[in-house]
């Protein structure tokens, strides 16, 4: 759910359209009238909103801890693949980038080589890859860290 922030809006200042300021004029009102309040939305970042976890450039030393060496890899070239998860899944992007777009949405989370992202269970997202991109994935059991 996104957050609301409350932003004040002047519903009128004493500058005319022709920017002559009535202020200024006898018997005028020096005081600006009420201020209305504005809602404005303010949206959380997709990767909080669908519970995706990210590492940008991971070391060395983590991905040794992890064992990502031993973890299955996986290659594809330019294309679409829509996807979903039926488990949680480590990745470990080797080469290349990844646009994920969850199913209903019209913005995407963008990932790229050195990033070690988790997909959780029942996300459902459009995959694209522009170019060559290379993974190593590991899926995961409910608590595994």
């Amino acid at each position: 759910m996104a957050s609301v922030i409350m932003a004040p809006t002047f519903s009128s200042l004493s500058v005319g359209r022709n920017g002559r300021d009535w202020s200024k004029r006898s018997g005028a009102n020096t005081q600006p009238r009420a201020m209305k309040v504005k809602a404005m939305r303010v949206e959380k970042p997709l990767e909080e909103l669908y519970q995706v976890r990210v590492e940008r450039k991971v070391s060395q030393e983590r991905l040794a801890e992890l064992g990502v060496s031993r973890w299955s890899m996986w290659k594809t070239g330019k294309c679409k693949l829509p996807w979903d998860w039926q488990v949680d899944q480590l990745v470990y992007i080797e080469e290349g980038e990844v646009r994920v777009v969850p199913e209903g949405s019209q913005q995407y989370m963008q990932f790229v080589a050195g990033d070690l992202v988790r997909y959780p269970k029942w996300l459902e997202a459009d995959l694209w890859f522009n170019g060559p991109y290379q993974e190593r994935y590991s899926f995961r059991a409910y608590g595994d860290d």
